[in-house]
């Protein structure tokens, strides 16, 4: 905050004035607390101890002891949207989210961009003298913006944030993350062979930026945003971790659903009298024209499963448990660190999970989350065989539906949904220094809005009239600092508004209405939605739907969801498809589509979402090369991961194309010459049969214009990732397309350099590519 210099200026210093107050660095009231938020995601309400989860979360539970348990605490019902929410105090679509990032839409509720008059909880408490840090998952700026070309306005250190380690999308491999420190990527510090995890990794760094700047400031408060990967798709955990689960699911995810939920009622999280939802209310369900409701949303239960897959899904909720255990250990690494430096007591610690439960694992699970997002079914024969390597760097996993609507116990639904099971999740509220009540339970409804100004209302912090020069949107959420006295204190909101993917949702005043609308289904005909009414107060698992019995009541609830839309930009609603919303064609790009795009090595990884599309379509890959010996190795291109994607590479002598499909076929094209030494233009072209879909073809490879090699490969509908490892020239670093790489990771290509890759997507003939590429290297 600038203020203005009062001294006097004469020609003389010695005949001057100084005032230093204008350019002294702000400071923090003296005594100011900490604040850490702790973010978790997709865990789901029932998962860990405090709300009765049967999953070990010791350090989880230490803080709940030592604070405020929320029973009743909601969210946006996705990732991005929440994560909004938790840093501004305004609602999702106020803050232009929506929907995830990689999921933007060109409407002021959803282009991914958070407007400078929604201001940060960081942008606002770094300019009051607290340090700001961010570790791990961002997710809050569009795909568009997410490379080394773009502005840098939506990153982490754009928005308030003095330090950011960690990834800027909605995922990450754990194994293998995509890392970017401060405002460059940056690569992993050691491999998983060497003990590497991505959550270990976050812990050590938050630590570090503690003791950086506590070591020179003791006494100066800090900020934290620590948000690790957990338990997000791909559930990915230490062995030794996974293994502390064996058994213990062995029973099924409805016995799961019946032990917890009778513990939460004798912990008191439920009253007696509340009943546990049932398994599929909307599978029979259908849209006006006759759509079905999604299969994808329906539970098998578990007294039809094969004894062979009773023991893959339950495997797949031993992996899910580890991942969370090994998260609350580190954890509580961080709580250590605080307690043993004398910090804990004066830290508001707030530790959230961003939205129930995931149900992107549909009814089979998967061993490769990325089929979902390319609208591809799992294949249980294809998961079992995945069995015993489930959570380990050869999977990209995720439990089925079962287990999703079993972690969001007792409710239905789950993370997408703005049923319970997709908005009402964990929240727990530790400050011993200033919260006299300890290890209670607290039943007031609460929303993601409300944290930002329950941290203000603690700090004694005004929302600034502008800040950075912008004038601010007023806070929409309230403080319930109320109710850290009592949990007889009213709650202090009257109204909350939910918008997903075409799931809409109101409360007021513990009356709640809800769309009966599939998400990502392309149902449409929004005006003629049938909506269920729940009073919340006496019925909190929404059993018991009163719309025919209150058609008044539903109808004042249906016109003040429209009425907060308005005031929150609610409008319009998108509910296509995963494949659709991923690859809208309008979005924007850091620059205009075109034919030919040429990369070269020794530079940084380019996202996908920045990278050559070659998607559907004709595509050819020529790359510069000047060959020393007859040993050359190694890869020239690649794009993906083992997951799903391609790469160009030499081996034994021989020119070798490699398409990698959704990681369930391993497609490989072997020249039959060998490579000469010299100048030479290693090539692969691609040339689609018709329009079907998946797209298949031929893909033939070249030395200079001559045909080596051909075969025919199918190709992925949508990308290699949601978000992932992208396009490098001259290595294949982290996870990789093929485990037929010679060499050892990152597989760079060896006995030659290489001077540039063209990939051609304009649809001319390979030969004018090939011909281009020879006349730039002849330039060189």
């Amino acid at each position: 905050m600038t203020r203005r210099f009062n001294g006097t200026i004469d020609v003389d210093a010695r005949d001057s004035t100084p005032d230093w107050e204008p350019y002294l660095q702000p400071v923090a009231p003296a005594g100011a607390p900490n604040v850490l938020y702790i973010v978790l995601d997709d865990v789901g309400f029932s998962a860990m101890e405090p709300w009765g989860g049967l999953i070990d979360t010791p350090n989880i539970r230490r803080l709940a002891e030592r604070g405020l348990t929320y029973t009743n605490w909601h969210t946006t019902a996705l990732c991005s949207p929440t994560r909004s929410s938790l840093l501004t105090g305004r609602n999702h679509t106020t803050n232009g989210m929506a929907c995830i990032a990689e999921a933007t839409v060109g409407f002021p509720n959803g282009n991914g961009h958070i407007p400078f008059e929604c201001a940060t909880i960081a942008e606002v408490l770094g300019e009051r003298g607290w340090n700001t840090y961010m570790l791990g998952k961002w997710h809050l700026c569009p795909s568009d913006e997410m490379n080394l070309a773009s502005t840098k306005r939506n990153w982490p250190v754009g928005r308030g944030f003095e330090r950011y380690y960690g990834f800027l999308g909605g995922e990450t491999n754990q194994w293998y993350p995509d890392l970017v420190y401060d405002n460059h990527p940056v690569e992993q510090p050691a491999l998983p062979e060497d003990g590497y995890h991505l959550t270990t990794d976050l812990t050590d760094k938050a630590i570090e930026f503690i003791r950086d700047a506590k070591m020179i400031t003791p006494d100066k408060p800090f900020f934290m945003y620590f948000c690790p990967g957990a338990t997000h798709a791909p559930h990915h955990a230490p062995k030794e971790w996974i293994e502390r689960y064996r058994g213990r699911f062995d029973e099924g995810y409805e016995a799961y659903r019946e032990r917890v939920f009778a513990r939460q009622k004798e912990l008191g999280i439920f009253p007696g009298g509340a009943e546990l939802s049932p398994l599929n209310p909307y599978a029979g369900e259908r849209s006006p024209d006759g759509k079905p409701w999604p299969p994808l949303d329906v539970v098998r239960p578990w007294d039809s499963l094969s004894d062979e897959e009773r023991r893959l899904f339950a495997r797949m909720a031993e992996v899910y448990a580890g991942f969370l255990s090994h998260t609350d250990h580190e954890i509580g690494r961080l709580l250590d660190h605080l307690e043993e430096s004398g910090e804990f007591d004066n830290t508001i610690v707030v530790l959230v999970s961003d939205n129930g439960a995931s149900g992107e694992g549909g009814p089979n699970g998967s061993v490769n989350e990325n089929k979902f997002f390319n609208d591809i079914p799992d294949d249980v024969e294809e998961n079992l065989r995945y069995l015993d390597e489930l959570g380990s760097p050869s999977t990209y996993n995720h439990y089925p539906v079962g287990w999703a609507w079993a972690f969001n116990t007792p409710f239905k639904m789950w993370k997408r949904y703005n049923f319970e099971g997709g908005v009402a999740d964990p929240l727990l509220v530790s400050w011993p220094a200033g919260i006299a009540a300890q290890g209670e339970l607290r039943h007031q409804f609460l929303h993601a809005t409300d944290i930002v100004p329950t941290i203000y209302d603690i700090l004694d912090v005004e929302l600034p009239e502008t800040v950075k020069g912008y004038p601010q949107v007023d806070l929409e959420g309230v403080s319930f600092r109320s109710t850290f006295e009592s949990d007889d204190v009213p709650t202090p909101k009257e109204s909350a508004f939910f918008s997903m993917l075409g799931s809409r949702a109101v409360w007021h005043k513990g009356w709640k209405a809800v769309t009966v609308h599939p998400t990502i289904a392309g149902w449409g005909d929004f005006d003629q939605d049938r909506w269920e009414l729940y009073h919340t107060d006496a019925d909190p698992t929404e059993s018991r739907d009163l719309a025919a019995e209150h058609p008044v009541k539903l109808q004042e609830m249906i016109g003040h969801w429209f009425h907060l839309a308005g005031m929150y930009h609610g409008l319009p609603l998108v509910d296509g498809t995963a494949a659709e919303i991923l690859s809208d064609p309008t979005r924007p790009q850091v620059a205009p589509p075109r034919g030919k795009y040429v990369y070269y090595p020794g530079t940084a990884e380019v996202p996908e979402s920045a990278a050559v599309n070659v998607r559907n379509r004709n595509y050819s890959i020529a790359v510069e090369t000047h060959i020393d010996t007859s040993d050359a190795q190694g890869v020239l291109f690649s794009h993906g991961a083992r997951f799903g994607g391609h790469a160009l590479y030499v081996k034994d002598g021989r020119l070798h194309y490699v398409y990698n499909f959704v990681g369930s076929k391993v497609q490989t094209v072997v020249g039959d010459e060998p490579v000469p030494t010299g100048d030479v233009v290693l090539s692969a072209a691609f040339v689609k049969d018709g329009d079907g879909m998946p797209t298949t073809g031929t893909l033939s490879l070249y030395i200079d214009d001559r045909k080596v090699g051909e075969g025919a490969i199918t190709t992925q509908p949508g990308n290699f990732s949601l978000v992932g490892e992208g396009l490098n020239v001259g290595q294949d670093p982290a996870s990789p397309v093929t485990e037929d790489y010679p060499g050892a990771s990152p597989f760079a290509f060896t006995g030659g350099t290489i001077k540039a890759a063209i990939v051609d997507v304009s649809g001319e003939p390979f030969v004018d590519l090939e011909k281009e590429a020879t006349a730039m290297m002849a330039r060189e």
